[in-house]
C-alpha cells in the first residue's frame, strides 16, 4: 500500500517579524538606558550647580533660595556658609588659602574692617566680635561669651562658623599676626589652669592652632600670648567691664609696628 505523501509546509513569509520585533525591543532598551543616563547626569549637574551657588554665597531657604553676601569687599575671600559643621582640621580651607598673600596697608585695614562689620551685621554677631583699626594694625576682638565657656579655653563648636569667617578675611595678607588672650581680674584656680595667665595663654594658643591647621597661616608669622588680667580695656569693678576684658584679640600688625612688637 503506497504511503500518503505529506504536503510540504508552505513557506512562512512573515518570519522577518520575529527579527524585527527583537530589533525593536533592543532599540527600546537602548533608548530607555540613554534616558535613564541623561536623567542621572541632569541630577548630578543640578547638584553641582547647587553646590557652586552655595560656595559663592547662596543658601537654600525652603523652596526658594536667597542671596547671602558673605563679604562684600573684593579684597576678601568668600567663605562657605556651612558654618555649623566647620571644626578644626576639617573643611576650613579652600583654594584661596594657597594663593600668594599680599601685605596689607592702612587702607586695606579699613576695607577689611568695613567688610567684617557688614558680615557681622548680616549674621547678627555684633555682640560676639568687634573690629578696630589702631596704630598697631587691625584688631579683631573675639569676646569670651561668643567663643568660650567661662573658665574654659576650648573654642565652642557653635562658634567655628563665625571664627571661619573672621579667619577667612585675613588669609590673603602676609602681615604678622599676634593672638592675645585676656581675662578679667577674677582669680581662677582649677586642675586645668593655675591662674588667669594660663587660661589666657591657652585660649590664644588654641586660636593659633585653628588658624594654622585650617587656613595655612605661616607659623613663623603668627604668635600667641597671654596677658591674663593685666591689659584691661574696661574697669573690673562691675560685670559689664569684666565682660569686655574677657576676650581674645587677633591683631593683623601694620608694617610700621611689626618691629616694635615684643
Amino acid at each position: 500500500m503506497a504511503r500518503k505523501q505529506k504536503h510540504e509546509k508552505e513557506a512562512n513569509h512573515e518570519r522577518w517579524l520575529v527579527s524585527y520585533a527583537d530589533f525593536i525591543t533592543l532599540l527600546f532598551a537602548v533608548f530607555v538606558t540613554l534616558y535613564a543616563m541623561s536623567q542621572t547626569d541632569k541630577r548630578k549637574v543640578e547638584a553641582l550647580v547647587a553646590s557652586m551657588k552655595e560656595s559663592f554665597g547662596h543658601v537654600k531657604t525652603g523652596a526658594s533660595s536667597e542671596r547671602v553676601n558673605i563679604i562684600e569687599s573684593t579684597d576678601l575671600r568668600l567663605i562657605p556658609s556651612k558654618a555649623d559643621i566647620l571644626t578644626p582640621g576639617k573643611g576650613g580651607q579652600d583654594e584661596g588659602v594657597h594663593k600668594k598673600r599680599s601685605h596689607a596697608e592702612i587702607k586695606d585695614f579699613e576695607e577689611i574692617k568695613a567688610a567684617i562689620e557688614t558680615n557681622l551685621k548680616q549674621n547678627g554677631a555684633q555682640d560676639k566680635v568687634s573690629v578696630e583699626v589702631t596704630k598697631r594694625g587691625l584688631v579683631v576682638t573675639l569676646k569670651e561669651a561668643g567663643f568660650f565657656d567661662s573658665g574654659s579655653a576650648d573654642v565652642k563648636k557653635s562658634s567655628y562658623g563665625l571664627l571661619a569667617k573672621v579667619a577667612g578675611s585675613l588669609t590673603r595678607y602676609s602681615n604678622p599676626i599676634r593672638v592675645e588672650g585676656n581675662t578679667d581680674n577674677v582669680p581662677i584656680s582649677s586642675r586645668f589652669f593655675k591662674s588667669n595667665w594660663e587660661l589666657s595663654t591657652t585660649r590664644g594658643t588654641n586660636i593659633v592652632h585653628y588658624l594654622i591647621e585650617n587656613y595655612d597661616f605661616p607659623p613663623e608669622k603668627i604668635s600667641a600670648v597671654g596677658y591674663g588680667e593685666y591689659r584691661p580695656i574696661a574697669g573690673n569693678e562691675n560685670e559689664s567691664g569684666r565682660r569686655k576684658n574677657r576676650r581674645v584679640d587677633i591683631v593683623l600688625l601694620a608694617k610700621e609696628t611689626e618691629g616694635s612688637e615684643p
